[in-house]
C-alpha cells in the first residue's frame, strides 16, 4: 500500500478551479515535491490531503485512509508543517513541544522521553528552555518539524519548508529533512519554491500550473524532457509554468515574509 494516492482532486471556490483533476502518487520514503508558482494550488492540495479542506470532487487516501470519510484517522496518522508560523513565541521550545505531544495524544508516560529526543534530532537540545522568540528562523522550523514527528506520523506534510529563511538556515532544515527520511522512513510531501531545494531533496516533483499537474518526474527525468543541452530545473520549470520563482532570520522578520507568502498563495 503507497502511503498517498490521489485520485482525480477537486477543489473549486465559486467558479474558480483552485485544483484540477489532480492524480498522483507518493511512494514509501519519498520526497516528492510541488513546484508551481504562486495560486498554482499548491497550498489547497496540501490542505485538501491534510484534511483542512474538503475536495469538491475525486478522491485520496493517506497511510490507508480517505481523506473525506477518514479524516481523523488521516489527522492521527500525519505530520504537518504549515506555511505560518505555529510555534508559540512567549514560551520555551520544550513547552511549545509539550503542547505539540499533548495535541497529538502523545501518552503522557512517552511525553518526557519524546520530547527530549525530537530536540536531539533537531539540533535543538542546547535552547530547549530557551523562548522561542529569541529562535532564529531556521531554529523556529526545526522546532515546528520536531513537533510534527512527535507522534512519529507514516507521513509528512510541509508547506514550503524553508520559506523566508537564509541560505544557512536553510541547509540545515534540508539536512534534518533529509535525516527523517532515511532515519525514520518518512514519507514527506513538500511544497517549495526553491529550484535548488527541489533538486537537493526531492525524488520526483510534480510542476503545477493553474491548478493543474503539467509536469511529473524526477529531476533528471523533468530536464530530460527538454531539447535544450544541459538543461536546469529553472529551464524545466520556465517551460511548463513560466513565472518566477521568490525568495527567503529572526522571528519577526520569519513571520512577516511567511504572513506575506501564504497571502499570495
Amino acid at each position: 500500500m503507497e502511503p498517498l494516492v490521489a485520485e482525480a482532486l477537486t477543489r473549486r471556490f465559486g467558479r474558480l478551479t483552485a485544483v484540477d483533476q489532480l492524480t498522483f502518487r507518493v511512494h514509501d520514503a519519498e520526497i516528492y515535491g510541488m513546484l508551481g508558482p504562486n495560486g498554482a494550488g499548491k497550498t489547497t492540495t496540501i490542505k485538501m490531503l491534510t484534511t483542512l479542506l474538503p475536495p469538491t470532487s475525486g478522491t485520496a487516501s493517506v497511510v490507508g485512509f480517505d481523506i473525506a470519510r477518514q479524516p481523523g484517522k488521516v489527522r492521527a496518522s500525519i505530520g504537518y508543517v504549515p506555511q505560518m508560523i505555529s510555534a508559540d513565541p512567549q514560551v520555551t521550545g520544550y513547552d511549545n513541544l509539550r503542547l505539540f505531544a499533548r495535541l497529538y495524544q502523545v501518552p503522557r508516560a512517552e511525553r518526557e522521553a519524546r520530547i527530549a529526543s525530537a530536540l536531539a534530532f533537531m539540533g535543538l537540545t542546547n535552547v530547549g528552555d530557551a523562548l522561542v522568540r529569541t529562535y532564529s528562523g531556521g531554529m523556529i522550523r526545526r522546532l515546528e518539524i520536531a513537533g510534527a514527528m512527535l507522534h512519529r506520523p507514516k507521513m509528512l506534510f510541509m508547506d514550503e519548508p524553508t520559506v523566508g529563511l537564509d541560505p544557512l538556515a536553510r541547509e540545515a532544515v534540508w539536512s534534518q529533512i533529509e535525516r527523517l527520511r532515511k532515519e525514520q522512513s518518512t514519507s514527506i510531501v513538500i511544497t517549495t519554491h526553491y529550484m535548488e531545494e527541489a533538486e537537493r531533496l526531492c525524488d520526483r516533483l510534480a510542476i503545477m500550473h493553474r491548478g493543474s499537474m503539467v509536469a511529473e518526474g524526477s529531476p533528471a527525468q523533468l530536464k530530460a524532457t527538454l531539447p535544450t543541452p544541459n538543461a536546469t530545473l529553472d529551464d524545466v520549470f520556465a517551460h511548463y509554468a513560466g513565472g518566477e520563482m521568490e525568495t527567503g532570520g529572526g522571528f519577526r522578520e520569519t513571520f512577516r515574509t511567511r504572513r506575506t507568502a501564504i497571502r499570495l498563495e
